[in-house]
């Protein structure tokens, strides 16, 4: 362990998850002063891609995604949640306060697709033996065999319309051409949670939206300790020796009202910056306006990650990730409702209560659409009569089913149509509009850590080499971990951490749910049905 942490300085750069879990982990194993702890955030706001939030006009609440846990799968991510005091009851912890929610409030989907407005089968995956040998096949594989193979260069068309592939891709936001790597990992992963992809039951979910629940609390405990937050600060670049068998940053290079700046890194100090960002580029629409597609991408993740992989390539290839924009982007939609109406006739179709619903997809929607109703508030501070939904969709580069437009051409009221047609609510469609408004988000990298890729594409956690600096977040290497969940982020945090300090702690393990023989028989028994 390095000496003398207490007056040691530590920079994170980005401001999401995995920096506030750095953090953490650094003044509770780490022995490092809150005050010496410094969070450089290129935004005007603390969360990453976790930025649910009521938007400018007030009127509305928006988030680009939701997120799901696993309490048998997410390790690192409760472990941290453990040890950060909620901020209702400092008795309890924001782990106690998610269990004791999803003690009251139980996953079990009745409604998981729907067609025409009807529930459909979802228990039976509608596999055929081709696709059964072939999934075998995939699992048996190494991993080092699958670089750059897409998942429709394994499995034939018929599999993508299968039960299985509508709530896998659902849940997980797959589309086939994305990596046959992550998708394998994805199977392993999620082994035990095999025969509930129909009934969702093994998921939990936070008390309110994950910036609420995650992030506010974390931000508070941080502040609380003297962390510093530095917002709409861009970090451009490091300064960095690089010798043979050593590697280490000298300064950090940034922006701050469009002046250039540095902080030179001290012999005993650590960084740790956040590459990439899947929410570049987010681009929201109104009631009345379809979000603008933005062509040029420009985000500080990105353009930092760039400049220093050049100088090193143990430092990745973000090209392999934010070169692909029509690959890897799709559509959401947060829908702010003023009267009871939809989510009543939302409880008599699916047979859910508000939160317990897991997620419904529109087994024949063109835009590959899905709708997810939390219980309410779902904010902080939520107005009263106010209920907030949110959905998403794959394929919005097709035309609607009642909407005849591609959905990136879509107003938030055009949206809202094409959802009512696919529940089959027509006849209260005026009552249900009236109320509502449904804002429409395009995020043109949100799955582009799903690339097809290669194993020296995303750097390891700590480079070989690295003296006093890791990488955080979705696009460096965690093995066997996946990517697209807020304990991939938090992982990369406790490995970046332990490793830098020589900390004598384990990282919390993964969980290998397909190792045990009751988990093996009931998911052949669930591919078989």
């Amino acid at each position: 362990m390095r000496a003398d942490t207490k007056n040691n300085k530590a920079y994170f750069i980005g401001g999401g998850i995995a920096s506030l879990a750095g953090a953490v982990y650094l003044i509770k194993d780490g022995g490092f002063q809150g005050k010496n702890i410094t969070i450089l955030e290129a935004n005007s706001a603390i969360g990453g891609s976790l930025d649910a939030k009521r938007n400018y006009s007030g009127k509305a609440y928006i988030m680009t995604g939701h997120r799901i846990l696993a309490k048998n799968a997410f390790e690192c991510t409760y472990a941290l949640l453990s040890r950060v005091p909620s901020l209702e009851n400092k008795n309890l912890s924001v782990k106690d306060q998610i269990d004791n929610y999803n003690l009251r409030i139980k996953t079990f989907a009745k409604a998981r697709l729907v067609e025409n407005g009807q529930i459909i089968n979802s228990h039976t995956l509608g596999l055929c033996w081709r696709d059964r040998w072939n999934l075998s096949k995939v699992l048996m594989r190494r991993e080092a065999t699958l670089d750059n193979l897409r998942i429709d260069e394994y499995f034939d068309a018929t599999f993508f319309e299968t039960n299985f592939w509508s709530e896998f891709s659902t849940v997980f936001a797959f589309q086939p051409w994305h990596s046959l790597a992550e998708f394998r990992r994805y199977i392993f992963r999620s082994f035990h949670a095999l025969p509930f992809y129909d009934t969702m039951e093994c998921i939990q979910n936070t008390p309110y939206n994950q910036h609420d629940s995650l992030v506010l609390p974390i931000m508070k405990w941080l502040e609380g300790q003297g962390v510093n937050f530095k917002k709409e600060t861009i970090v451009t670049g490091l300064a960095m020796e690089i010798a043979k068998k050593e590697k280490a940053v000298k300064k950090i290079l940034f922006t701050k009202n469009k002046k250039k700046r540095g902080i030179l890194i001290g012999e005993e100090d650590i960084v740790f910056a956040t590459l990439g960002s899947m929410t570049t580029n987010a681009s929201f629409g109104s009631m009345h306006a379809a979000p603008k597609l933005k062509k040029r991408r420009n985000c500080a993740a990105w353009n930092f990650w760039e400049k220093i992989s050049i100088l090193d390539p143990d430092f990745g290839r973000p090209k392999v990730f934010d070169n692909h924009a029509k690959k890897s982007k799709w559509e959401s939609f947060t829908v702010t409702f003023r009267n009871k109406t939809f989510f009543a006739l939302m409880k008599k179709l699916t047979g859910n209560i508000e939160g317990t619903g897991g997620g419904t997809t529109f087994h024949a929607s063109n835009w590959g659409m899905s709708i997810t109703i939390p219980h309410q508030p779902h904010f902080r501070g939520q107005s009263k009569g106010v209920d907030v939904c949110w959905g998403y969709s794959l394929r919005p580069d097709k035309k609607g089913n009642f909407v005849k437009k591609e959905m990136y051409e879509c107003t938030g009221e055009e949206i809202l149509i094409e959802l009512i047609g696919h529940l089959g609510f027509e006849k209260q469609k005026d009552k249900i509009i009236g109320s509502a408004t449904c804002i429409p988000c395009v995020m043109p990298y949100i799955t582009s850590q799903f690339s097809p890729r290669s194993k020296k594409d995303r750097p390891r956690v700590v480079p070989t080499g690295a003296k006093n600096f890791a990488f955080l977040g979705q696009f460096c290497e965690i093995p066997d971990d996946i990517v697209f969940t807020v304990e991939y982020s938090i992982r990369s945090a406790q490995i970046a951490v332990y490793s830098l300090l020589g900390l004598d702690k384990k990282i919390d393990p993964i969980l290998k749910g397909y190792r045990h023989p009751g988990n093996i028989f009931r998911a052949i028994k669930t591919i078989l049905r």
